[in-house]
């Protein structure tokens, strides 16, 4: 029987113990990764906000008589609040540049060069595993 060479990814056993993990080289450099963090910040906590205030504002609004809103309107509001918030998120990772340069305000121009980028890496991904084994299992 074949011994396996240990994963690279792993360090020597520390005193007997569990392997300890390697630390991995950063794949998004802190520039980058901080401009993406401000803008999901902006992107999905603007309309969470909003989208806790709905019910904040119809609660007022009903409770001292001003509007009679239904809730299902209410539930509606938020929920579309919310909703944006969920896209904000992607919106915050694609719009952001990628590069050192930091871009424009809102990034428009960002979106369609970062969603080439994730589209090549996928189909690299794809190519480099299913090339990677035979198929079968060996025993």
């Amino acid at each position: 029987m074949a011994r396996r060479p240990k994963p690279k990814s792993f360090a020597a056993p520390a005193a007997g113990g569990p392997p300890v993990k390697a630390p991995r080289q950063q794949v998004i450099p802190d520039a980058v990764a901080n401009r993406m963090v401000r803008r999901i910040a902006v992107a999905t906590g603007t309309p969470t906000v909003l989208g806790m205030g709905v019910f904040v504002v119809s609660y007022l609004l009903v409770s001292r008589g001003v509007a009679d809103i239904p809730p299902g309107l209410t539930l509606v509001g938020s929920g579309a609040f919310f909703l944006l918030g969920l896209l904000g998120l992607s919106y915050g990772v694609l719009s952001a540049s990628w590069e050192d340069a930091p871009g424009s305000l809102l990034g428009l121009e960002q979106i369609g060069v970062n969603i080439r980028r994730v589209r090549s890496s996928v189909r690299a991904m794809r190519q480099g595993s299913s090339g990677s084994g035979s198929g079968s299992p060996q025993g």
